[in-house]
């Protein structure tokens, strides 16, 4: 039976009187029921982005630390999701979303005392603000990648606390939040197009990743000393995980179960694939052999490059963005990064810096109503007519890279005043385990 007959057959439009009366019935029913799908999609996709902090990037930086770093590196992810939830509930959600300022909210929302179960859209309000926070978890998770094996854990701890103050709650209300000055669907003065974070999250991250691995030194050793990763395998597992995860992130940027959730899925689906085939056809032809670490380097370069795109892409422009994604981000990985000689651990700048403003400039190009919405009068991107749309993303773009490093500089000269921020060298010889934490990630005891 379809889902409309179950509507007509439902008890209150069969209660119903006379025709008007059922119509109107039939009309709530069919509301409720689209609702009911819309919020059943949204809280998958909220536990679809919880998935790729734990044990998505968990597993992923984990593997690629050495081994006497493992469990500090997965301790960054794990506690993240308890660190910011608290954080998002207490006042994050309500400077993020809360009130019509041009830069940040108010504190209208703080400690969610005025977030019930009122629609939202075609969804409950609660279930917005679940969805939000699983952004506002993984985006300080990702900066870890660039400090990983060198920083405090207190200072990991409050370094979160105030990037997200400076610079995430700002920067998610200057784009997505009512009023924003960067919100392209509502009135922003620069309307820069954004679906699902490319600015917000990765520029953001990927920036902040930069500043924090130049103002934290190169790990002892560095570059001199081998400084492997301990177990790909964990990182394959990570990977995968990030991949399928993001289906939540880009899809689950649409809020409701729609015919544009399904565009970006498959435009993630595709951006992901082609970056990976780039990254590796670029490291094949440069090093004669392609390696698994690079296959899943560039899977995830294409994912965070297709997702500011990926609710305004048809398929082809998907793949074009995925597959430069894979060869720029390489190329900054393989190549710039080694000749500026910084120490950004596991290439959070290199991938989520990089990657996020190739695909928020080409989503600037591509964007296009046919896939936003087709009867629209309104011009999205450069293929629609609309050229100066490149302009506006690369001043939104601009704005993250600036709010970004300035709010990271502040945040770690704070955080070295009050604690510190890295470790002892005695410390980092040792490993962060057992240093910082007590413990060791393998026991080969019998």
């Amino acid at each position: 039976m379809d889902s409309f007959a179950v509507v007509l057959l439902s008890p209150e439009v069969a209660a119903a009187g006379d025709l008007t009366g059922r119509l109107e019935a039939l009309e709530r029913a069919l509301s409720a029921a689209q609702s009911s799908a819309d919020n059943a999609w949204m809280l998958t996709s909220a536990a679809l982005v919880l998935l790729m902090t734990g044990p998505g990037l968990a597993l992923f930086y984990g593997g690629l630390v050495r081994r006497k770093n493992v469990l500090a590196t997965m301790m960054h992810s794990f506690i993240l999701m308890a660190v910011a939830s608290v954080l998002w509930a207490v006042v994050g959600y309500s400077l993020a979303f809360g009130g019509s300022g041009r830069f940040l909210g108010d504190l209208r929302f703080a400690f969610l005392s005025a977030v019930g179960n009122e629609l939202q859209g075609t969804i409950p309000h609660a279930t917005f603000v679940v969805y939000q926070l699983m952004f506002a978890i993984i985006t300080p998770a990702l900066i870890s990648g660039a400090f990983a094996e060198r920083i405090k854990f207190s200072a990991m701890l409050l370094f979160t606390a105030l990037w997200s103050l400076l610079v995430y709650y700002p920067l998610a209300h200057m784009v997505w939040g009512p009023g924003g000055i960067l919100n392209a669907f509502a009135d922003g003065r620069i309307p820069c197009l954004d679906f699902a974070g490319g600015t917000v999250v990765h520029v953001s991250s990927g920036v902040s990743a930069l500043v924090c691995a130049l103002y934290l030194g190169k790990r002892l050793g560095y570059p001199s000393e081998a400084m492997k990763p301990h177990n790909l395998v964990m990182s394959v597992t990570g990977a995968c995980l990030l991949w399928v995860g993001w289906f939540g992130f880009n899809a689950g940027s649409a809020l409701a179960a729609s015919r544009q959730a399904a565009s970006a899925f498959l435009a993630t689906q595709l951006g992901a694939a082609a970056a990976t085939l780039g990254w590796m056809l670029a490291e094949w032809l440069k090093s004669g052999k392609p390696s698994m670490l690079g296959a899943i380097t560039g899977a995830v370069a294409g994912l965070v490059a297709i997702t500011p795109a990926s609710g305004f892409v048809r398929p082809m422009p998907a793949l074009v963005i995925g597959f430069a994604a894979g060869v720029l981000c390489f190329y900054m990985v393989a190549v710039v990064k080694h000749r500026l000689g910084y120490d950004d651990s596991l290439d959070a700048f290199g991938v989520h810096g990089v990657g996020g403003t190739v695909g928020a400039i080409l989503t600037g190009i591509f964007a296009t109503r046919a896939v936003v919405d087709p009867t629209s009068e309104r011009a999205f991107g450069w293929v629609d007519g609309n050229p100066v749309q490149v302009l506006y993303q690369l001043a939104g773009t601009a704005v993250a890279w600036v709010l970004a490093a300035a709010g990271t500089v502040v945040s770690l000269k704070i955080c070295d005043r009050v604690v510190g921020v890295r470790v002892e060298p005695e410390h980092e010889i040792q490993g962060l385990d057992l240093s910082l934490h007590g413990e060791e990630a393998y026991s080969y005891e019998t």
